[in-house]
């Protein structure tokens, strides 16, 4: 029975005879007990109990059945995992049928047998439980593509969730970022969660290779083809056939290679350099630049043409300084990683630190983030990294207020929790002990302000 107690179960109930009758009947849960629907929310967001047992009829009109209707609406909204066993009068068919037709388990007739009740707990609670491990063993099972991506900055999710929907395609991605944003990582993922996940994901950066050594790079040469072109070498875009090519800083492609580029992808052949044969390639396109193509396009640095084939899906990732609690969130998680690999044991960042990080702008954005912890790791005296260790200078913030009270008071506290949880490294419990709230409420106020 010692398992069973672990078990809470909350029992809704305004007739003092009735309540101790089913908490001596039950005793072999965590019985929590509420008068009324006030104090059953307390104790559902409190304790998040998988079973419910509740009375249509609470005060303050105990005769009426919407005061227990309103509770059903609030414990399916709040916890809708929760099963809710209603308990109505002899009579009251239709309001049993209206609460199981809103989401309750199941219902019971008063007076009941508590024989029968008892097997109806045990089944909501083993089919609780049966969720709980099928939601557990879906996660283990369904891999994670953006695994290396940390972060808790709404923007930045909704583009994982575009990166998620748009890889099952074979629709060309662009990704829009500046230098240090992750846009390999994404692109990356991309490959991971499409059909092509077997072949080979490959990447060439465009402004990395020289003008007159890109193009061999990309189509590939025949032996012969110039001096020093001692056998045949397919290219990066033959190599990757099958798969996934990242083509990073697509705006530094030469003119000349834009208009080859362009063949390729309305004709999908190649022909290397020196060859006459063409060689057909089917291969996922994603590419990346920091640039603002369209401006390149009015320069006439690039082709408007080659941009409307590249941009069938654009991605645009937000700079770190726009991630709201991310450069914490980052710092203790790059912090860990460092730490293991210097061998420091376990390091922690003080809160002056914190701080500096959270005021900087970070220009270089992730990986100017990254270089700064690890020099970090590898600079600090003890296990605790100092602002001193980090070398920043804060950054005041001159962004003025909104004026709409109520939208102030939202994006505050929206702000303040992303900061709480960026600060406790994702750990809800010390998050809101940081914000001095119980966790329930904390749950509550993310959820209001559509936090995951």
């Amino acid at each position: 029975m010692s398992a069973e107690k672990q078990r809470p179960l909350l029992i809704v109930e305004d007739d003092p005879a009735l309540l101790k009758q089913l908490r001596w009947a039950f005793d072999g849960y965590e019985t929590l007990t509420a008068v009324d629907r006030e104090s059953a929310l307390q104790q559902v967001r409190r304790h998040l109990p998988p079973v419910v047992t509740m009375d249509l009829g609470l005060p303050p009109d105990a005769d009426s059945v919407s005061e227990g209707f309103r509770l059903l609406e609030q414990i399916l909204a709040c916890a809708p995992e929760t099963k809710v066993i209603v308990l109505t009068g002899q009579n009251d068919r239709a309001n049993a049928l209206r609460a199981i037709g809103m989401g309750a388990y199941d219902f019971f007739a008063k007076p009941f047998e508590v024989e029968m009740l008892g097997l109806t707990l045990e089944r909501a609670f083993r089919l609780y439980e049966l969720q709980q491990e099928n939601r557990r063993l879906q996660a283990m099972a369904q891999p994670d593509v953006l695994a290396g991506l940390i972060t808790r900055d709404p923007e930045l999710l909704r583009v994982c969730r575009t990166i998620e929907r748009v890889a099952s395609s074979d629709a060309t991605v662009m990704l829009l970022g500046e230098s240090g944003t992750g846009k390999e990582l994404l692109a990356r993922g991309v490959h991971q969660a499409s059909g092509r996940r077997g072949e080979r994901f490959v990447a060439i950066n465009c402004a990395a290779i020289p003008d007159n050594l890109l193009e061999s790079e990309l189509f590939g040469y025949e032996k012969g083809a110039f001096t020093g072109a001692a056998k045949t070498t397919p290219g990066k875009i033959e190599t990757a056939n099958g798969g996934t090519l990242m083509l990073d800083e697509i705006g530094d492609l030469p003119m000349a290679l834009q208009a080859k580029l362009l063949r390729f992808l309305q004709e999908r052949v190649i022909e290397r350099i020196g060859g006459r044969q063409e060689i057909p390639v089917d291969v996922r396109i994603v590419c990346a630049t920091h640039q603002d193509l369209k401006q390149l396009i009015k320069d006439g640095r690039f082709r408007e043409d080659l941009y409307y084939r590249l941009a069938e899906i654009v991605v645009t990732i937000p700079p770190l300084r726009a991630r709201q609690g991310d450069a914490a969130l980052l710092a203790h998680a790059f912090v860990r990683r460092f730490a293991d690999e210097q061998n420091r044991g376990a390091m922690t960042l003080r809160e002056d630190a914190l701080r500096a990080i959270e005021a900087h702008p970070w220009p270089g954005n992730v990986r100017e983030l990254e270089n700064c912890m690890k020099r970090a790791v590898i600079m600090a005296d003890g296990n605790q990294i100092t602002v001193d260790d980090i070398g920043l200078d804060a950054v005041p913030d001159s962004g003025l207020p909104p004026l709409d009270l109520r939208q102030a008071r939202d994006e505050a506290e929206k702000r303040v929790v992303i900061a709480a949880l960026g600060r406790a490294d994702g750990n809800v419990v010390r998050a809101a002990e940081l914000l001095g709230i119980s966790r329930p409420t904390l749950y509550d106020l993310m959820h209001r302000l559509g936090l995951k």
